[in-house]
């Protein structure tokens, strides 16, 4: 079947003898789309207003030659991907090493075999058409998969089987208040527009803080630290609640732009946070495998953002003591998670949104060798007993104690 003009390839032939450029260009106009041009300067013109399938380019010409003209090219990225064919009366090595440095994918030798010329071509374009494919599919298959895991696997560092590994991470959850029931009230459109917004913001700040984002799962979001890449189990905690921080104040600029776009009710976030050993792998078939985490420290992070506040942040123990020095929190009732013996116990970040001052009722003191929280109104009949236990306790310990 003959090819229309819109589905043939572009050649760009740049030579500075004219009947070089009619041979080429007879040679070339039955299966190709053909310019041509006599300059160096002209091929890059060129090709920068219009990017062809290929190049033919001769390298002894005046002002700039050949060489030069590939090597520009090169270090444009918007041209860089374009296969370049030298055509060079020149048969010495060092002249052909020198194309395959600047990037050149072949070399023809003067005078033109027409046979040579019209399969090497053909081949590089259809070479060229498969990896602009492989490129583009690559890019596709990059938004299913966390950049550090596709990363990972196209390098070869991270092997495609089921296969887990225990590490210490810390991970977070987040989901949206009364997600279910406000969405009833929304139109799909109205709906769409607002999840894919917040969605895209969040990921936009996890990326930034080096996150492994896990799943979506309706509205909340999985995330955690420590692999396939870590800078420390410290560390990592500390990006994660700086990460959840910053995504709570960029929580505060949304809900004013959903507010001046008519949405009454704009979405609020609860966070949870909790570091601990965890699998972390492929789990699946063979068929089909997801890269994710699983473990008991995962159910008390989920558990951590079911008990949180909305627009707050909530950690567990072991986070805290982790990221103690540069954040402040208040310690809550401890929590129950499903699957953990342990009663877990919560800290609430403090001082997410500097702008507001702190309303916390009570006593809170923090300094070395006292830390004491104490709300009054929270607690229990049963727990103010033990509170009178316990500060009995801290006073007795405290007048037997010398001074520091």
């Amino acid at each position: 079947m003959d090819l229309t003009p819109a589905d043939k390839p572009t050649v760009l032939v740049v030579d500075d003898t004219a009947d070089n450029l009619t041979l080429m260009a007879a040679l070339l106009r039955d299966s190709c789309r053909v310019k041509v041009v006599n300059h160096g300067a002209k091929a890059l013109a060129t090709a920068a207003n219009a990017p062809p399938d290929l190049i033919l380019l001769d390298i002894m010409m005046p002002e700039i030659d050949g060489y030069e003209v590939c090597r520009r090219l090169k270090a444009d990225p918007a041209l860089s991907h374009i296969p370049v064919i030298f055509l060079t009366a020149m048969t010495d090595e060092h002249s052909e090493e020198k194309g395959f440095e600047l990037g050149a994918v072949d070399y023809i030798t003067k005078p033109l075999s027409p046979p040579i010329l019209l399969a090497r071509v053909h081949n590089h374009i259809a070479l060229s058409t498969r990896t602009r494919m492989l490129r583009s599919l690559s890019e596709k298959l990059s938004r299913y998969l966390s950049p550090q895991i596709y990363k990972s696997i196209f390098e070869g560092a991270q092997d495609v089987s089921i296969s887990a590994v225990r590490k210490k991470l810390t991970i977070f959850f987040s989901d949206i208040k009364d997600f279910t029931r406000n969405a009833e009230r929304m139109q799909p459109e109205d709906l769409t527009y607002f999840l894919n917004n917040y969605f895209s913001e969040m990921s936009k700040i996890a990326l930034d803080h080096g996150a492994t984002i896990d799943k979506f799962i309706g509205d909340a979001i999985v995330i955690f630290f420590g692999d396939p890449e870590t800078r420390g189990v410290e560390e990592d905690a500390r990006q994660c609640v700086r990460m959840a921080v910053a995504m709570q104040r960029r929580m505060r600029e949304l809900q004013a732009v959903w507010r001046d776009k008519g949405y009454r009710q704009p979405f609020q976030v609860r966070i949870g946070i909790n570091t601990g050993f965890c699998h972390v792998g492929n789990f699946g078939s063979e068929q089909r495998m997801d890269y994710t985490v699983i473990g008991s420290e995962v159910n008390i992070a989920a558990r951590l953002e079911q008990n949180g506040t909305p627009d707050g942040v909530v950690m567990s123990y072991e986070t805290y003591a982790l990221v103690k020095d540069e954040f402040q929190a208040e310690e809550r009732e401890p929590l129950a998670a499903k699957g953990v013996s342990r009663d877990v116990r919560c800290f609430a970040l403090q001082g997410i949104h500097p702008d507001e001052p702190e309303q916390r009722a009570g006593i809170h003191q923090n300094y070395a060798g006292l830390q004491l929280t104490l709300d009054p109104n929270r607690l229990t009949e049963e727990t103010r007993a033990r509170a009178r236990q316990d500060l009995a306790a801290a006073l007795a310990a405290l007048d037997a104690a010398p001074p520091a």
